[in-house]
């Protein structure tokens, strides 16, 4: 949680500014366009005689501080995550509610016409103006500017887990720069690379003398330290007055905002973390959104299918599709098939290439270099057109759009309790694991993001994956 100050920078104050002037060019564009289209240039006025001039002076006013009175400018929700734009469509959707209401109350008889212009141009706008400063903000942190300076306080482990993982993510824009442990400061630790370290016992007085030491934006406490409420309650007060951002980081690994639900009980803010579960409406909305996309891509992309097929077929002797045993939900195995993109009898190949290169005991089956691709296939796997067949997995139940990487028989079996949880879902055509990197990803890591994935599924999620797919695929990232 934060303090109820940040300490602002010049990249801020600059950032919110022109977020703020965007807004107001975005808002009056909407609604002085709206009045032009619907009445032109003469003069029109309400029932009771106002001139509608005054409605797209007013309107565009109280819309820019309703996106302020709403958060969505606050420094905390910038560059990663939905909620700003959560809360800029609310903030649209309210004033334009109460504008319904006084209309209906006051028989002030709005044209709908002015009305259903200016909100959806408004509302798309604003999203547009924001996601497009989000980019230049994005290009700024992955260039290390831009970023909230955070030190971190826990236990050794806790901290190198929150490090680790906000250097992974550079775009959500903070910045480790020191870590507070309790005990002696002059330990060398594995588990905290490349991280300042200030120790002693856990006091607010400390931890304000290193936040002062390493000059941090703000102090993220995560779990392995003993802090007793009173001194975080002191800590809290301390970091306030002296303008420190104070953020709980509780040690709850790979589990989405939608889960986590917090309750006030008795002064003490309860986090309640709900038990994912594709079933039941979710389960019929997954495989509808799945028939429904993978038969519309199946009548569009026929004509790219044919050209393709002939494609593969001239490119060496063999048939056009290939298809495998991969491992399905609940481990059910099906047959996946691909345009062929490698010679015949690739498959008798495979062991001994991964034992030349030394991982034949690794879960992920890649060849790097593989020499068994073929000239026409290597552009096929590059553009991921070898998996369009997959439609038809898709369509037939074995497969879904999005999903876990389906994976073979050998490397099934080298799963860890963990990674069997990845079998909890239809495997899918895309996932996180092809929007993160796809073959350049680490088992370990492609396991991670397959968790993440089966944990916190949503459908909204899938549609943002789909969406990530084209812009990997086109740009060819970590293709194979």
């Amino acid at each position: 949680m934060w303090g109820k100050q940040l300490k602002y920078t010049d990249w801020r104050r600059n950032y919110v500014f022109r977020m703020m002037l965007i807004d107001a060019v975005i808002v009056i564009w909407a609604v002085v366009g709206a009045h032009v289209i619907r009445f032109g240039l003469e003069d029109h006025s309400l029932p009771g005689g106002t001139p509608y001039i005054l409605v797209t002076v007013f309107l565009p006013c109280a819309w820019w501080l309703m996106l302020h009175a709403w958060g969505s400018r606050e420094p905390r929700i910038m560059g990663s995550g939905p909620d700003e734009f959560k809360r800029v469509l609310a903030a649209s959707l309210w004033l334009f509610g109460a504008l319904a209401i006084v209309s209906y109350a006051f028989q002030m008889d709005l044209a709908r016409g002015y009305v259903g212009i200016a909100f959806p141009i408004g509302a798309i706008g604003l999203i547009a103006g924001r996601w497009i400063l989000r980019q230049h903000l994005a290009v700024a942190r992955a260039k290390g500017s831009h970023n909230f300076s955070l030190l971190l306080v826990g236990g050794p482990r806790a901290v190198g887990h929150l490090a680790e993982s906000l250097r992974r993510s550079p775009q959500a824009g903070y910045t480790p720069i020191g870590a507070y442990l309790q005990g002696s400061a002059d330990r060398v630790l594995d588990e905290v690379p490349d991280l300042p370290i200030y120790g002693g016992d856990p006091t607010a007085a400390g931890i304000l003398d290193a936040v002062r030491n390493c000059d941090a934006d703000a102090v993220a406490i995560t779990a392995g330290i003993h802090l007793p409420p009173k001194t975080i309650r002191q800590l809290g007060w301390d970091l306030a007055a002296a303008n420190i951002g104070m953020i709980v980081a509780p040690a709850l690994t790979d589990i989405a905002g939608p889960r986590i639900h917090t309750q006030q009980v008795a002064g003490l803010p309860l986090i309640h973390v709900t038990t994912p579960k594709l079933e039941g409406g979710k389960r019929v909305a997954k495989r509808a959104f799945d028939l429904v996309g993978a038969g519309l891509l199946v009548i569009f992309l026929s004509p790219l299918f044919a050209v393709l097929a002939l494609l593969t077929k001239a490119s060496s002797p063999g048939p056009i599709f290939y298809t495998q045993e991969r491992v399905g939900v609940r481990g059910r195995t099906f047959n996946m098939v691909k345009f062929r993109s490698m010679i015949v009898n690739a498959d008798a190949q495979l062991a001994g290439l991964l034992d030349a290169q030394g991982t034949a005991d690794k879960p992920l089956f890649k060849v790097e270099n593989d020499p068994r691709i073929t000239p026409v296939g290597r552009v096929l796997r590059k553009y991921s057109l070898d998996e369009l067949p997959q439609l038809f997995n898709v369509l037939l139940g074995n497969m879904s759009l999005v999903g876990p990487r389906p994976q073979r028989d050998g490397e099934v079996a080298l799963y860890d309790d963990a990674a069997k949880r990845r079998l909890y879902v239809q495997p899918g055509m895309s996932g996180l694991w092809q929007v993160s990197g796809r073959s350049n990803l680490t088992w370990e890591e492609s396991i991670r993001l397959d968790l993440y994935y089966v944990e916190n599924w949503s459908l909204i999620t899938d549609i943002g994956i789909l969406f990530k797919t084209a812009k990997a695929v086109l740009a060819s990232q970590g293709a194979v």
